[in-house]
């Protein structure tokens, strides 16, 4: 059976986060083979599904207003999408902290905008995959 992941981006500009196995995800991200980072994150699949949802109940019901998510908020977090409303989408700038909350070890990176009912149905699928 193939674990629950999701992908943003394009073929330039992405993040992909898969899970390992039970608390284990894997974080990659690439912006034009130039900046990349692809590390492991201690993740239970309770904080990406409150996570996923966080983000969906946000989607579903579109204000026209920036938008942030913390994959694990209150402790060491690997990632923060930060969501700009552009037309009928949102555009995300990624930060991934492979040491947790460390401000010295961080990557920021910007991906185009993504249309909304896109990104309904891919965190929709991954919240889905973690609930059954």
């Amino acid at each position: 059976m193939e674990q629950p992941r999701i992908r943003l981006g394009s073929d330039d500009v992405w993040l992909e986060m898969a899970r390992t196995g039970a608390d284990s995800w894997q974080i990659t991200a690439d912006w034009c083979s130039w900046l990349t980072a692809d590390f492991t994150a201690q993740l239970s699949a309770a904080e990406v599904v409150d996570f996923a949802a966080r983000i969906l109940s946000r989607l579903r019901a579109p204000s026209g207003v920036r938008f942030s998510a913390a994959a694990t908020p209150g402790r060491n977090n690997p990632l923060t999408l930060t969501a700009e409303p552009v037309e009928d989408g949102f555009a995300f700038f990624v930060r991934l902290t492979p040491n947790g909350d460390d401000d010295v070890c961080h990557v920021q990176m910007e991906i185009d905008p993504i249309a909304t009912v896109e990104l309904r149905e891919t965190f929709g699928a991954l919240h889905a995959a973690l609930t059954v």
